[in-house]
């Protein structure tokens, strides 16, 4: 029965991600919820001023409520043939836990989104807000763990659990905010983001599988599906973005998931094109600044560099998320070979 709620949370999620676009997208339209383009950007993507920005809320709303009915269900039905058993009281919180820092690192991208959108500009919070309101979320959420006895060791492949301590926590938080940018990051180009999500939301589907974690099984299964009822109202040509409420939202999400799993490190292979993407934007500021004016990449983050060398954004799109399955299963392969067991 644990699978069943697995397929049922994605088809249910893609089902309202893909509906709620027929209403959210005239409705944002409407309120001229649009899209301001920066101007150090493509010249091309001047054309997608005004596009209705946002639309994150598809996925956002139905991978919440396809984790919450799917997850409620599972529990009511107690084990299954293989004798699992619902979550234990930390792994419930976990899960819920995280659907909240997802859920407020969303907050906190509609609030920067809304700025954007009432000034008509780029620029929403200042990096300083954005950084203290994301620490904060972050501290909130590693408290909840602690609070019901969440341990400070970590599983390192080929090695084990590591218990680092009290170190646990501002290295936690550290990564969280890293994974949580640079998802918002990688959202420049139609349909990046959430394919990327979409095949990260798969695999770690399956990690969650292979180590009985039915509760963030059906958890991930419903931020796939979600992320590809979306691409229909976002894939190239996009009719809506994501926004910051979106990326910022799925940052948290894909977090809450590798936590929940105990497999923190993960987060550093699973989101290896995120990642990518973040340091793109780093290395290009530093050496811009060594070198007086100097570019290393003609345009970050990197997904802009390939634009600029005449890839077209359908192409992009697809190598990343290429790229995204085969650390995805490099990911699975991992913990297949190490042998975790929970």
């Amino acid at each position: 029965m644990s699978g069943i709620w697995t397929i049922v949370s994605a088809i249910t999620s893609f089902a309202i991600a893909g509906l709620l676009g027929i209403w959210l997208v005239p409705f944002l339209q409407k309120k001229h919820f649009g899209q301001t383009i920066l101007e150090e950007g493509p010249k091309w993507h001047k054309g997608k001023q005004g596009t209705p920005t946002m639309g994150g809320f598809m996925f956002i709303a139905a991978s919440i409520a396809a984790t919450l009915v799917c997850v409620i269900l599972f529990h009511l039905t107690g084990t299954d043939s293989r004798g699992i058993a619902p979550e234990t009281p930390l792994q419930s919180v976990k899960i819920y836990a995280g659907l909240f820092m997802a859920a407020a690192y969303g907050a906190i991208g509609f609030i920067d989104d809304y700025v954007k959108v009432a000034k008509k500009r780029n620029l929403g919070l200042t990096p300083k807000q954005k950084l203290v309101l994301q620490f904060a979320v972050a501290a909130a959420y590693l408290f909840t763990l602690y609070l019901f006895g969440e341990k400070t060791d970590t599983y390192i492949p080929f090695y084990g659990m590591l218990d680092i301590g009290i170190l646990y926590y501002p290295i936690s938080a550290i990564l969280i905010v890293g994974i949580v940018n640079a998802v918002n990051l990688t959202d420049g180009i139609d349909g990046l983001d959430g394919s990327v999500t979409f095949f990260a939301g798969i695999f770690v589907m399956l990690m969650a599988g292979y180590t009985a974690r039915t509760g963030l099984s059906i958890m991930s299964a419903a931020i796939a599906g979600g992320c590809l009822g979306f691409l229909i109202w976002n894939f190239n040509p996009a009719k809506t973005f994501m926004g910051d409420t979106g990326s910022l939202y799925l940052g948290g999400y894909l977090c809450a998931l590798l936590f929940g799993l105990d497999l923190e490190l993960f987060l550093i292979p699973i989101c290896l094109v995120y990642i990518i993407e973040m340091f793109s934007v780093i290395l290009q500021v530093t050496y811009f600044k060594l070198t007086h004016g100097k570019r290393l990449f003609k345009m970050s983050p990197i997904h802009h560099h390939f634009e600029m060398c005449g890839w077209s954004e359908v192409k992009i799109v697809v190598v990343f998320s290429i790229v995204e399955a085969v650390c995805g299963a490099g990911s699975l392969f991992l913990l297949l070979g190490n042998g975790k067991s929970f």
